[in-house]
């Protein structure tokens, strides 16, 4: 009973994807989790909470403030923290429990407790003071990510929290400052600005969003300004102490070397995550590391251990639950004598503000490091019908593609529900398509996916309606 033949060390995206796939397949599967509960740091603590509250926040935020002006009138609109964090409670739970039916439907044993390799084919499950035996013909680690800090800032989840405390406050910071002004922290000071805190990004760079398309990141900068976040860019954190008031930053701006003093109620520590494999006796085993302590594979997912893989947030690559879930899929079709494979080059990225922010391919920088020779076609959200009538003018489609070939290189759209639109995009690259293939598709109209036509159209300098 305890010998299988995949175990799944994990049970994130990337590991209970893997382990229903894998079982689907005809493989005797296994999955160990430490949590508790299924569904991993995406499901419990990260992309399916904030969401909600992403969501929640919004509804919010156009019932104080746009409703009145568009005929609706609402008076007395009141928060209830403690019932927007029971919706997003509620909904996690109900998708936890999801995975767990998933797993008895498709026969995959779920193990709790923390799994410890203790040779290439054996497996030590701790839980609680019990431990239980395990042997397998492949494992797969897919034990995920960590949040980072900085060098001497203790997160407490108190005052100094992290993404997982900023997810589950129990009443509005004042004054809330962002160290970091990537897609996490991007996410929760807007969800927090919306419900009424006063928001400073601090960021090491003179941008926001690292790696994404710069004109994108500079007019998400501005819209999110418009919107009553502040922005200290160019500054780096030295200390963060907690004072008599609160919450002292001290910070020096590098564009003129001054150090400076800020005060908050919170501060949310969103820096980056790190890969998780402490106590996984990975060394031991012989499975090996990079400088950044990311599990070596090659491009079938092996480790140096060849009946060992790893997946997801541990290994190289975008820490993006879809990325993780496409690579649990490669592996187990692998393991059943089929060519499991990810293109890598098309795994489009989110940020689910308002606007939300899509991406998918090679940025202009990208392009240009590479020197590659592109055409670009750009179409404003301000000249699309239905962004028009539904008040959600702010952004544009931008759409990269080979000067010689046509073929579309990269999409990066700024908007309404892009989050969504970008899978028109991501469908159309992995065909190979080109900029024509998609002026020439019939998009339903009105619709906030005809400004993709009309960017494809302005590629070829030919917009209709602009």
């Amino acid at each position: 009973m305890n010998s299988f033949d995949l175990v799944v060390i994990g049970g994130g995206p990337g590991g209970y994807v893997c382990a229903i796939r894998a079982a689907q397949l005809g493989l005797k599967t296994a999955c160990v989790e430490s949590r508790g509960t299924l569904g991993g740091t995406c499901l419990n603590v990260g992309c399916i909470p904030s969401k909600s509250l992403l969501n929640l926040s919004e509804n919010f935020h156009k019932a104080k403030k746009d409703f009145n002006n568009q005929g609706i009138e609402v008076e007395g609109v009141k928060l209830n923290i403690e019932k927007m964090m029971s919706n997003k409670n509620k909904s996690v739970q109900v998708l936890t429990k999801g995975v767990e039916f998933l797993f008895k439907k498709n026969k995959v044993t779920y193990i709790k407790g923390k799994g410890v390799l203790f040779s290439k084919n054996d497996i030590v499950v701790y839980d609680n003071n019990k431990k239980a035996n395990y042997s397998s013909k492949n494992i797969v680690i897919a034990t995920g990510s960590s949040v980072a800090s900085l060098p001497g800032i203790e997160i407490d989840e108190k005052n100094i929290i992290s993404s997982t405390g900023a997810l589950s406050l129990n009443s509005v910071p004042k004054k809330l400052a962002v160290i970091g002004g990537g897609y996490i922290g991007l996410e929760m000071g807007s969800v927090w600005s919306r419900l009424g805190s006063d928001v400073t990004v601090i960021e090491y760079l003179d941008h926001i969003t690292p790696g994404m398309d710069r004109e994108i990141s500079n007019e998400f900068k501005k819209i999110l300004i418009k919107q009553g976040i502040k922005f200290k860019m160019e500054s780096r954190v030295n200390t963060v102490n907690k004072s008599n008031s609160g919450i002292s930053i001290n910070y020096t701006d590098l564009k003129n070397s001054k150090d400076e003093t800020l005060e908050f109620d919170k501060v949310l520590v969103s820096v980056g995550r790190k890969p998780y494999t402490e106590g996984l006796n990975l060394t031991k085993v012989g499975v090996k590391k990079d400088k950044k302590g990311r599990i070596e594979v090659n491009q079938k997912l092996q480790t140096s251990i060849k009946n060992i893989y790893a997946i997801g947030d541990v290994i190289k690559g975008p820490m993006l639950a879809h990325k993780a879930e496409e690579e649990g899929i490669a592996v187990a079709e692998i393991l059943a004598g089929q060519a499991g494979h990810v293109n890598y080059d098309v795994i489009p990225g989110v940020i689910y503000t308002s606007p939300e922010v899509a991406t998918v391919g090679k940025t202009e920088e990208q392009l240009k490091e590479e020197k590659k020779s592109y055409k670009v076609g750009k179409f404003p959200f301000l000249a699309n019908s239905r962004a028009k009538v539904n008040n959600e003018t702010e952004g544009f489609v931008k759409i990269l593609a080979d000067s010689k070939t046509d073929k579309v290189l990269g999409v990066h759209i700024i908007g309404p529900h892009c989050g969504d639109m970008i899978a028109e995009m991501a469908l159309a690259m992995e065909f190979g398509a080109s900029a024509e293939d998609i002026a020439r598709t019939c998009h339903a109209h009105p619709t906030h996916t005809e400004a993709i036509k009309e960017a494809a159209l302005a590629v070829d300098k030919r917009p209709i309606h602009f």
